[in-house]
């Protein structure tokens, strides 16, 4: 797996290639943050006390990620992905507590598998509209690339990211 060890700008022309219909991007725009999140609610249990710390699976995967992600040479698009997805696990253990304690009979990981599914389905329904196969088909890397990818799309919405998009336009053509 060569590609862990790549660039963020390297990382993003390479998933580029797999995303340039728009309806194709908002829906990862939607679905990855869900599949985030329902990862943290997946792994929001058990709960470990590490003194003043409640530590989960959840965040011990997110730590790692964390890691990767401050790694790839580009630090606002990597702090960003990395601060965006601590709010996504931190929102998924509040729900997490919130459905243990509020009698519904809806366990964490029941809303998490059904959050799962519906994020997944965004990301095939999209990859219909772009009519080519997921990047993780072809490299398991895709799969942290993703989270990586909805934040520089947002990024770059906002006008950050410049010479990161002119980059990924010439490698992997423009947005249709």
């Amino acid at each position: 797996m060569e590609s862990l060890k790549k660039s963020a700008a390297e990382l993003m022309v390479m998933y580029a290639h797999y995303h340039r219909d728009r309806r194709n991007i908002l829906t990862h725009v939607v679905g990855i943050p869900l599949i985030v999140l329902s990862i943290g609610l997946l792994l929001a249990r058990p709960v470990w006390a590490v003194g003043e710390w409640a530590l989960t699976p959840a965040w011990l995967v997110w730590g790692v990620a964390a890691v990767w992600y401050a790694t790839r040479g580009s630090a606002l698009l990597g702090w960003t992905t990395l601060i965006g997805m601590g709010a996504l696990m931190a929102a998924a253990h509040a729900w997490a507590a919130y459905l243990d304690s509020s009698g519904s009979g809806w366990a964490p990981w029941m809303v998490g598998l059904a959050v799962f599914a519906l994020g997944w389905a965004l990301q095939f329904i999209g990859h219909y509209f772009e009519g080519r196969k997921p990047a993780f088909a072809d490299d398991l890397v895709g799969l942290l690339v993703g989270p990586m990818f909805v934040v520089a799309e947002i990024l770059m919405l906002l006008g950050a990211l410049s010479a990161m998009r002119q980059t990924i336009d010439a490698e992997a053509g423009p947005v249709r």
